[in-house]
């Protein structure tokens, strides 16, 4: 059956720069279903014509110049519609849904790209209006809730209009290619297996650093912070998937029966393990990259005494027998020296070494600024003796495939969405194990109250962070 695609938040910033240049290039690479229309959704009044103009112009500037044809355009710009209606309002549904029988309703996909205080209520007004058949399907981003009791109450609104089959809870993060090659690198590979456990691995680093500071979503940002916007999901979908049992075949149930289960193993950070194990950090004003960037309370939309934590470093257990006593650290944080994405898999060292100069093993995972997958092995150098250095053997993603572009996570999804494959998307039961796993800390850190730990903008974020690993005699990956 064929399907139209419903973008809520039509004129907004996800959809005009990820959603529409990520459609654009499927339909130019052929991928979409021939008669499969996209209809933004805005309350801005206007026309088709000019939602069209819109769309355009924002796509030939996220689209590269080589791959941005007038040809191309002409063809997928036939497929956008536009309809002005307020999402908060019920009447405006059934608007709506006699758009839809005008333009000959057939089965729908609705992305909601708008905030997520309008989630519950899209999906409600769906459901009244009779627009949640089994031919429809529903797509929302993270966050999905700003605690567990709210994740509950969203998933609860969604579950009674949709069915779970029909529910696509996106991570743009699970769409990249270094995520998924992550499992390909760990199940594909009989060279890891054997020491992908507590008896070689030393420790796991899970680090997300970006540069920019809140940009134009200081009113979201400082209500949600570091834990809710990047840890509760990208960051714990990362250790599940580095820390997984392998499942049983490569679908959607399997792979996700597993994530659930790691998650469930999480030991409860709660009391003053929270002062212990934990660190929030606050920047501060410094200079990134050259340029001067102000504190956070000097954000646009930021409350001038405000406590919003922008970095977040946690050390993290795993209780189960393949885990049991290793160490997995996390750090996310904004206004930082470096943007970079990575996991390191530090091995222990060899049990007996015969050479003072002898250092463990570590792999590394990069998914961005580049995307590559390197190992630290130990070689001798040129000359007499046995003197030794670390030297990588490295993949480097890009240049292997360099035949191939490189897929935008969103295109990867939303390709799965149409499709019908729900394997990179998260079950209702993962979101819930997630948010109960991060209440305790959340309330921990109100209970034993301490202001964020300032860190200068550029830097690596707040020393305590870096106390983590100290105390164990152990280091961040710079």
């Amino acid at each position: 059956m064929p399907y139209d695609m419903l973008v809520f938040g039509g004129t907004g910033d996800l959809a005009l720069h990820k959603l529409l240049p990520a459609l654009y290039h499927l339909h130019r690479e052929n991928r979409l279903p021939k008669d499969m229309r996209i209809i933004g959704i805005s309350r801005k009044q206007l026309a088709r014509e000019r939602y069209i103009d819109l769309a355009e112009r924002h796509c030939r500037a996220q689209v590269e110049r080589k791959d941005f044809t007038e040809a191309s355009w002409l063809s997928f710009s036939q497929r956008l519609e536009y309809l002005a209606m307020n999402a908060e309002q019920a009447a405006d549904f059934a608007r709506l849904a006699q758009f839809l029988v005008t333009h000959n309703l057939r089965g729908c996909i609705y992305y909601l790209a708008t905030a997520p205080q309008l989630f519950e209520s899209i999906a409600s007004n769906l459901a009244l209006t009779g627009l949640t058949g089994a031919n429809t399907r529903i797509v929302i981003e993270k966050p999905i809730g700003h605690s567990l009791q709210s994740a509950l109450a969203i998933n609860a609104t969604i579950g009674a209009a949709f069915s779970e089959e029909q529910v696509f809870r996106i991570d743009h993060y699970l769409g990249k290619e270094t995520v998924q090659n992550l499992m390909a690198l760990r199940f594909a590979n009989a060279l890891f297996e054997p020491v992908w456990r507590s008896a070689h691995i030393d420790h796991v680093q899970i680090t997300v650093n970006e540069t920019l500071g809140v940009e134009s979503r200081g009113a979201y940002y400082d209500h949600a912070g570091a834990m809710r916007d990047m840890l509760q999901n990208h960051l714990l979908q990362l250790l599940c998937l580095v820390a997984m049992e392998a499942p049983v075949r490569f679908d959607a149930d399997a792979v996700r029966n597993e994530k659930v289960k790691i998650l469930q193993a999480l030991r409860p950070i709660i009391g003053m393990d929270v002062q212990d194990k934990t660190v929030r950090g606050q920047y501060t004003a410094g200079n990134v990259g050259g340029h001067t960037a102000p504190a956070y309370y000097f954000e646009k939309d930021v409350d001038s005494d405000s406590d919003t934590e922008t970095f977040v470093a946690l050390e993290v257990e795993i209780d189960n027998w393949r885990w049991a006593g290793v160490p997995f650290y996390l750090r996310t944080g904004k206004r930082l020296a470096k943007k970079t994405s990575e996991i390191v898999i530090q091995f222990k060292p060899v049990p007996h070494s015969l050479f003072s100069d002898s250092q463990a093993n570590h792999l590394l995972i990069r998914l961005q600024p580049e995307e590559r997958i390197s190992i630290e092995l130990m070689a001798k150098t040129p000359g007499k003796g046995m003197h030794l250095q670390p030297v990588e053997l490295e993949i480097n993603l890009a240049q292997v495939f360099q035949d191939s572009r490189r897929w935008e996570a969103y295109e990867r999804l939303l390709l799965d969405v149409i499709e019908n494959d729900s394997t990179l998307f998260m079950r209702r039961d993962e979101v819930e194990a997630a948010w109960q796993w991060v209440d305790p800390i959340l309330k921990g850190w109100q209970q034993h109250y301490q202001r964020p730990r300032p860190y200068p903008a550029g830097s690596n974020g707040p020393e305590q962070a870096h106390s983590l690993l100290e105390k164990h005699n152990r280091a961040w990956h710079e």
